[in-house]
C-alpha cells in the first residue's frame, strides 16, 4: 500500500495517473486492433460490432457499481490504516463479482440478442452483432472480477500492476486478432466472431495475472476464503456508494442507444463511422480520465485520514491538470481529427462521419475533464448520488432536442454532435455546482456538530 495522505499532491496523481494512462491507452488499443481487423470486412461488421459493443456500456454501469464502491470503502481504510476492513471488503466485491458475471451471461444470452436486432440499421449488421455477442458475453462477464482487483489496488495508490497486466494483455490480443478475425496462419478466418473470441482469451489472462499479484505481492488485502460468505452490512455500503456511479454509466448507456436509434435512418455507413468515432473518443479521453482516477484515491484516502484539507487541495490539482491536458487534446481532434479515424476504414462515407464527430465533439473535451474529475471527488466523499443527478441534467439537455431535431427538416448529424457539446457543458456546470454545495454543507456540519477540520500535517 502507498500512504497518499502525505506528501506533495500533483506527484501522487501524477505518479498514479502516468500508469494508468498507459494501461488505459492499451487497453483502448486493444479494441482498436480489433476494430482494424474488423474494419477490414466491412461497414456491416463495423456497425455490428458497434451495436452490440453497446451493450458494454450497461455492464460497464453494473462494473462501476461494483468497481467504485470497493475503491471508495478501500481507500478509506488504507486512510485509516484499517487492513482488516480492506480485506472484508475485497473478498466480499469478489462474491458481488461473480454473482453480477452470471446474471450477465444469463441476460445477455436471452434479451441481449433481441436488442441488438432492434436497434441495428439493417437484418446483416443485425447478424453481424448477434454473431459477435455470442463470443463476446463471456469477456463481459470477466471484467467485472477484473474490476474488482483492479479498483483495489487503486485504492492502496498502486497503478503500475494494472498497466502490466492492461499492456500483457493487449499485445496478446494483437497477436490473436489477425489470427482469429482474418485466419492468419490457420487459413480459418472466423471474423467478427473471432474479434470477441480473442477478447475472452485476453481477458482471462488478465485474470490470471491479476491473481497471481494478489496472491504473491499485495499486503494491505488478501484473499480469505471464510470472507467470502455474504455480510449485508458491507454490501449495503458498498452498494449504496456504488450504485450511483452505476446509473451515471447507465444514462450514458441510454444517450448512445438513442444516438444509433436516430442515425439508423443513415444507414450501416453511419453507424459505422460513429461506433469508429465513439472508439476513437473513448481513446482521446483517456488522459483526463486517467487524472479523475488517480484524484479518487489520493482524495479518499486524506478522507479517511481525516484530511479534508488534502481533499480540497486534490481538486484543484486534478482540476489544473486535467484541464490542461484536455485543452490541448481538443485542439489536435479540431483540427486534425482525419489522422485518428483514417486507419479504421476505407469508406470516404464512413470516415466522414467519424471525422465530423471527433471535429464537433472535441469543444466539450475541458468540459468532460471537469466532469470525470467531480465525480472522482464524489467517490472521494463516499456520495455518489450527485453525479447521477447531473449526469440526468446531461440526458434531459440531450435527448429531447435530439429527437426534436431528428424529425426537423434538413437534419444532419452534425446537429446531433452539437446537441451533445450542449448538453455536456450543461453537465460540467451542474456537476461542479454540485460539487462546491457538497463541500460547503459538509464544513457547515463541522461547525453543527462542534468538531472542527483536521489541522493539515506538514507536507
Amino acid at each position: 500500500m502507498r500512504d497518499l495522505t502525505q506528501g506533495p499532491i500533483p506527484r501522487h496523481i501524477i505518479r498514479i495517473a502516468a500508469p494508468m494512462a498507459i494501461g488505459m491507452l492499451f487497453q483502448t488499443a486493444y479494441f482498436f486492433v480489433d476494430l482494424y481487423f474488423v474494419g477490414r470486412l466491412g461497414d456491416a461488421a463495423i456497425a455490428g460490432v458497434g451495436t452490440a459493443g453497446n451493450l458494454q456500456f450497461m455492464v460497464m454501469a453494473v462494473s462501476q457499481v461494483l468497481s467504485v464502491g470497493t475503491m471508495v470503502l478501500i481507500s478509506h481504510a488504507a486512510g485509516r490504516k484499517d487492513g482488516a476492513a480492506g480485506t472484508l471488503t475485497y473478498n466480499q466485491s469478489l462474491v458481488l463479482s461473480a454473482i453480477a458475471g452470471v446474471l450477465t451471461l444469463l441476460l445477455g444470452y436471452t434479451a441481449g440478442f433481441a436488442w441488438v436486432r432492434g436497434i441495428a440499421a439493417d437484418a446483416r449488421t443485425a447478424e453481424l452483432g448477434v454473431d459477435y455477442l455470442a463470443w463476446f458475453l463471456p469477456a463481459l462477464a470477466l471484467q467485472f472480477p477484473l474490476g474488482a482487483m483492479m479498483s483495489t489496488l487503486r485504492a492502496t495508490g498502486i497503478a503500475q500492476p494494472t498497466m502490466v497486466i492492461q499492456v500483457a494483455t493487449v499485445v496478446l490480443n494483437a497477436i490473436l486478432a489477425p489470427v482469429l478475425i482474418a485466419g492468419w496462419g490457420t487459413g480459418r478466418p472466423l471474423g467478427v466472431a473471432g474479434a470477441a473470441m480473442a477478447s475472452d482469451i485476453a481477458l482471462l489472462v488478465a485474470i490470471g495475472l491479476a491473481l497471481y499479484y494478489f496472491k504473491r505481492l499485495e499486503h494491505f488485502v488478501r484473499f480469505d476464503a471464510s470472507l467470502l460468505r455474504p455480510h449485508l452490512a458491507t454490501w449495503k455500503r458498498l452498494l449504496g456508494i456504488g450504485i450511483p456511479s452505476g446509473l451515471e454509466f447507465g444514462l450514458m448507456f441510454v444517450s448512445m442507444a438513442i444516438v444509433y436509434w436516430i442515425i439508423r435512418d443513415f444507414g450501416p455507413a453511419a453507424q459505422a463511422g460513429y461506433g469508429i468515432g465513439s472508439r476513437v473518443l473513448q481513446g482521446v479521453l483517456l488522459p483526463g480520465m486517467a487524472i479523475a482516477f488517480a484524484a479518487a484515491p489520493v482524495a479518499g484516502q486524506s478522507i479517511g485520514a481525516n484530511r479534508p484539507d488534502r481533499a480540497r487541495q486534490t481538486f484543484v490539482a486534478s482540476i489544473a491538470l486535467g484541464s490542461a491536458v484536455m485543452l490541448a487534446l481538443s485542439i489536435l481532434c479540431h483540427f486534425r481529427p482525419e489522422w485518428l479515424v483514417h486507419w479504421f476504414s476505407d469508406e470516404p462515407e464512413v470516415l466522414a462521419v467519424a471525422a465530423t464527430f471527433l471535429a464537433t465533439i472535441s469543444m466539450n473535451y475541458v468540459a468532460s475533464g471537469i466532469v470525470f474529475t467531480c465525480s472522482g471527488m464524489f467517490q472521494a466523499l463516499g456520495n455518489t448520488l450527485p453525479t447521477v443527478v447531473a449526469s440526468g441534467v446531461r440526458l434531459l439537455c440531450f435527448v429531447p432536442p435530439a429527437l426534436w431535431a431528428s424529425h426537423r427538416p434538413g437534419f444532419t448529424l452534425q446537429r446531433l454532435w452539437y446537441i451533445s457539446v450542449f448538453a455536456t457543458t450543461m453537465h460540467a456546470i451542474v456537476a461542479v455546482a454540485m460539487l462546491l454545495r457538497e463541500a460547503r454543507r459538509r464544513s457547515e456540519l463541522h461547525l453543527l456538530d462542534g468538531t472542527a477540520p483536521a489541522t493539515p500535517a506538514p507536507a
